[in-house]
C-alpha cells in the first residue's frame, strides 16, 4: 500500500471506533504522537486517549489527505457531541515507513482540549 492509502484506513478505522485495527497501521518501537499539549511514546497510549474521546465523537470529516513520498499530510473536522468543544480542525502530518505509520503530528487549537480536560492532560511515559 502507498503511504497515503495506509493514512487513509488509519482515519478511517479511527472514525469508525475500530482502535485495533487502526493499532495494526502503526509501528510499535519508535512510535511517536505530538500534539500541541501531549506527548506519547507507545501506541496504545495514543489509542487509549483517542478511545477516551470516542464518546463525544459526532463525526471525523476528511477535507484534505496529501501525500509526499512518506510524508502523509491531512486536514480533519473533528466533530463533537460536547458543547464545550463544539467542531475542532485539525492538521496532522504522518510519517509512514515500511507500511507502518512511525511518526503523528497534530496542529489544532490545544486551548480548547485543555479546558475540557481541566489542565489534566496525558503525557509519554519514560
Amino acid at each position: 500500500m502507498q503511504p497515503k492509502d495506509i493514512v487513509a484506513q488509519f482515519i478511517g478505522d479511527i472514525h469508525a471506533q475500530r482502535f485495533d485495527e487502526a493499532k495494526a497501521s502503526l509501528v510499535t518501537d519508535g512510535f511517536e504522537y505530538v500534539g500541541p499539549n501531549m506527548r506519547f511514546l507507545r501506541p496504545d497510549d495514543m489509542l487509549a486517549y483517542q478511545f477516551g474521546m470516542a464518546a463525544i465523537q459526532k463525526d471525523l470529516i476528511v477535507r484534505q489527505l496529501s501525500a509526499d513520498g512518506e510524508h502523509v499530510f491531512a486536514i480533519l473536522d473533528y466533530r463533537t457531541h460536547f458543547e464545550p468543544i463544539g467542531d475542532v480542525r485539525l492538521a496532522v502530518w504522518f510519517r509512514v515507513r515500511d507500511d507502518k505509520i512511525q511518526t503523528v503530528e497534530t496542529f489544532y487549537n490545544a486551548a480548547v482540549v485543555e479546558n475540557m480536560l481541566g489542565g489534566e492532560l496525558p503525557t509519554a511515559e519514560s
